[in-house]
C-alpha cells in the first residue's frame, strides 16, 4: 500500500515559494522540481490557497507565492490543508458483536487513531516552514 505523498509535495512547493522572496512562481517550474505534472501542483496550490497559505494568480504574468512569512506557517497548517483521512482506516463494517474481540476492537482502534492524530499534530506544530527551509539550505551530514 502506497503512502499519500500530498503532504511532502506540499512542503516542497512551499519551500520553493519561500525561496522566491515573494516573486510569483509558475506551477510548471514547481512541477519540474517536484518531478510531477503541473496539474498535480495546481491542485495542491488550490488546497494551500483555500487554507490561506498561498495566493495564486492565473495568466502569463501569474503564478503563486506565500501568503504568510515562512516562520508563521507550521507544518501542522500544511498537513491540515492537504491531508485527508486518518493514519489508518477503521473496519469498513461493524465487527461481530458476539465476539469478545469484535465487540471491543473498534473502541481500542478509535482511541489509538485519536492518539496518533494528536501526536502528529503536536509534532508538526513545532516545525515551521522556515525551519524546513533552513534545513534544506543547510543540510546536516
Amino acid at each position: 500500500m502506497a503512502a499519500n505523498s500530498q503532504f511532502s509535495m506540499a512542503v516542497h512547493i512551499l519551500v520553493m515559494l519561500a525561496r522566491s522572496d515573494g516573486d510569483m512562481v509558475k506551477s510548471g517550474a514547481i512541477a519540474g522540481s517536484v518531478n510531477t505534472n503541473a496539474v498535480v501542483i495546481r491542485r495542491l496550490l488550490s488546497q494551500l490557497g483555500h487554507a490561506g497559505l498561498v495566493e495564486s494568480h492565473p495568466g502569463s504574468a501569474g503564478g503563486s507565492r506565500l501568503s504568510l512569512p515562512p516562520q508563521k506557517i507550521t507544518l501542522a497548517d500544511v498537513y491540515k490543508a492537504v491531508c485527508c483521512g486518518d493514519v489508518f482506516a477503521l473496519h469498513p463494517r461493524t465487527p461481530n458483536q458476539d465476539c469478545p474481540v469484535g465487540r471491543n476492537i473498534e473502541a481500542v482502534m478509535c482511541n489509538l487513531q485519536k492518539d496518533i492524530d494528536r501526536t502528529v499534530a503536536d509534532r508538526l506544530s513545532r516545525q515551521t516552514l522556515a525551519s524546513v527551509l533552513d534545513a534544506v539550505d543547510h543540510p546536516k551530514g
